[in-house]
């Protein structure tokens, strides 16, 4: 998995970070109702929500930082396929900084 390290000024390392991309979101969508979503399997860090338009309609996607590898692998077993607002997600580890 991709992982981002937090530092703080001192420079030492805090936390380390799993970035998760999440595909096929539907308009409704909202933040709160991913953090929930994802908070079942742990922290939830930042959640970034993007739309890129495909051909007439718009795709919507995001990015949600969990902490922890073991975390964030559940996260994405149970949460690959699952729907929201009727959308089956897309869930899979993230290469992107958020």
């Amino acid at each position: 998995m991709f992982q981002v390290y937090s530092y703080y000024f001192s420079g030492y390392l805090t936390e380390r970070h799993v970035n998760i991309y999440v595909g096929n979101l539907s308009p409704r969508t909202s933040e709160p109702q991913l953090r929930e979503a994802f908070a079942r399997f742990g922290a939830v860090g930042k959640i970034s929500i993007h739309e890129q338009p495909a051909d007439s309609a718009t795709y919507r996607f995001c990015f949600v930082e969990m902490p922890g590898d073991n975390q964030a692998s559940v996260a994405i077993s149970a949460l690959n396929g699952d729907k929201i607002d009727g959308c089956a997600l897309t869930v899979k580890e993230s290469g992107v900084t958020v």
